[in-house]
């Protein structure tokens, strides 16, 4: 007779390994350590632990194969740890551990209060108000931590800005060979297209990499309290986060994507969200149809990315079936976007 499963049994997370290593980087624990898987993301794991008194949160990479240079957990780490001392609204990070303990690096950081709303019938039960206040707040949010200088808060060495957007454009063409699992032919003309427009180099910033919404944790005053998911952050253009925020918006917009709180009454518009943008940051938005479009093809290479896991039965839990039905559809919004400069 099989055993039912405990909250001490998870996939990628052994407790028994883990609980001598957290007494000792994070400190004691009242009673048992116990975990929960965090729905939400299709990318990396999230648990979160708890003993009889306290909880925390432990991010790994997903179970199977992985991508190269994906699912960093040193980078998130070091870029949260970094901008702690920021206006930037990031959780303590405890500890980071290697990969000899869990078969992958993790790390453990505090367990802060707050939502991440993914949906737009979340908002509509704020009201039409609260929602602009949430979406302007973002904007605002984002705006503040591309005024951070990376070398003040101890990233100089932490990217390479130099040519950013060309590597960026030829990582993300790497990432959907090395996910290759059918033919893309929107993927070659879009990426033949993007190799030719590159815009000269940005003064260097910290890019999160998937900035929207559910990627925040906003608190009962409305206020953003931690942006969460720095898996893809790096100093480069920082005006790739702002493109990918408007690419979300449109797919919201649309039906589609994994997001749609775009379309929640009194949720900035996208023209609203990128004004709004270049008044606080007083960024040149010349050439943003570039930007558009790389952050529709780089989108589709991290959705690429999960249904490559998903049909070598590497995902974990529901709702990975359809996703790759949405690459062909963000290749396509990728190429009408280079139309708009």
């Amino acid at each position: 007779m099989t055993a039912e499963p405990t909250a001490r049994q998870h996939p990628g997370l052994d407790l028994d390994v883990l609980t001598p290593w957290f007494v000792e980087n994070v400190g004691a624990v009242s009673g048992q350590l116990n975990a929960e898987l965090i729905a939400g993301g299709k990318s990396n794991l999230t648990y979160r632990l708890y003993d009889d008194q306290q909880r925390w949160i432990l991010r790994r990479p997903p179970v199977g194969k992985l991508l190269a240079t994906a699912h960093d957990m040193g980078r998130e780490y070091t870029m949260m740890s970094a901008l702690a001392s920021t206006d930037v609204p990031v959780p303590v990070m405890y500890a980071l551990g290697d990969a000899e303990l869990l078969g992958a690096p993790f790390y453990v950081m505090e367990a802060v209060d707050g939502t991440p709303y993914r949906k737009a019938s979340e908002l509509a039960e704020l009201g039409p108000e609260r929602t602009r206040a949430i979406s302007e707040r973002l904007v605002d949010t984002l705006a503040v931590l591309h005024q951070v200088e990376p070398a003040q808060v101890g990233l100089g060495d932490f990217g390479h800005p130099e040519g950013f957007l060309a590597r960026q454009v030829a990582r993300w063409r790497k990432q959907f060979d090395a996910a290759h699992t059918r033919d893309l032919p929107a993927m070659e003309r879009l990426h033949a297209l993007l190799a030719e427009q590159v815009p000269p180099d940005a003064a260097p910033g910290i890019v999160h990499g998937d900035y929207r919404l559910d990627n925040v944790l906003v608190d009962d005053s409305d206020q953003p309290r931690a942006v969460l998911d720095w898996e893809l952050s790096t100093i480069g253009d920082s005006l790739t986060d702002l493109a990918l925020m408007s690419v979300y918006h449109r797919m919201g917009a649309a039906g589609g994507g994994v997001t749609d709180v775009a379309v929640a009454p009194g949720f900035l518009s996208d023209e609203e969200v990128v004004a709004r943008y270049a008044a606080a940051s007083g960024r040149d938005l010349t050439n943003f149809g570039f930007y558009v479009a790389y952050s529709c093809f780089k989108l589709a290479g991290i959705v690429e990315g999960i249904h490559y896991r998903f049909t070598n039965g590497q995902t974990v839990g529901d709702g990975f079936a359809d996703v790759g039905a949405t690459v062909e559809p963000l290749l396509q919004a990728g190429l009408a976007a280079l139309k708009e400069n």
